[in-house]
């Protein structure tokens, strides 16, 4: 399984030679200027909710790609309404897709889209691979639903926001870590706007200082599980 941080929240996975996208805000923010929308590969685009700077890319990449928008219903009934692929979910449901079991699962924030209408209730996303497991919380408070998701995968990987204000902080996500059983954290939805600024070392220190181990990926750069 191989991840790249593309900016903000946006996560692409490759597994096998499936390529998924995850909450696709490229092309509105600066610091991924670099980042060309017309090159990226996706077979599935997953939102988390629909906020747009988690949505921006999405109609652009999946008309060029035909991806298949994995959502909440309302989210993706939104997309499937526009003649884009869709599959809709709903919290604590899950479903085998070519790559692994994706499990809609709890976030705590808001979901509207751009013009104010709703957008269902946010969500995160339990991947459970073939050989690697991951948690991709979305916009969210620490949540004692974190707590459920242990009860069911292991974890190889989290990945948390930790920018504060709009989400939980760098201090919520270690307790975030431990709920989940996990102390390898990518971190993201940090530092994009003035309002998510962090200090890096500071960051990782708090991670370290708690056996753990914090990854704040350069744009376009990426890991392997």
């Amino acid at each position: 399984m191989k991840i790249t941080f593309y900016g903000h929240a946006c996560i692409g996975i490759t597994v096998n030679d499936v390529h998924i996208l995850v909450d696709p805000f490229i092309s509105g923010n600066p610091k991924a200027s670099h980042i060309d929308i017309n090159t990226l590969e996706a077979d599935f685009i997953l939102l988390t909710h629909a906020h747009q700077d988690h949505i921006l890319d999405v109609e652009a990449i999946a008309k060029r790609t035909e991806a298949v928008i994995v959502s909440n219903y309302e989210i993706a009934s939104h997309y499937g309404n526009k003649g884009f692929n869709y599959h809709p979910m709903n919290h604590g449901g899950s479903w085998d897709f070519e790559f692994g079991t994706v499990k809609y699962v709890i976030a705590h924030h808001t979901s509207s889209f751009p013009d104010g209408s709703y957008g269902g209730q946010p969500g995160g996303f339990v991947i459970e691979g073939e050989h690697k497991n991951i948690y991709i919380a979305g916009d969210t408070a620490l949540t004692m639903d974190m707590k459920l998701i242990p009860m069911r995968t292991k974890l190889d990987l989290a990945i948390l926001p930790i920018g504060s204000n709009f989400t939980m902080d760098v201090e919520d996500a270690i307790i975030a870590s431990d709920f989940v059983q996990c102390d390898k954290v990518l971190g993201y939805h940090f530092d994009t706007f003035g309002y998510i600024e962090i200090n890096h070392e500071d960051a990782k220190r708090k991670f370290f200082d708690k056996g753990k181990d914090l990854m704040l990926l350069e744009i376009g750069q990426s890991i392997e599980l």
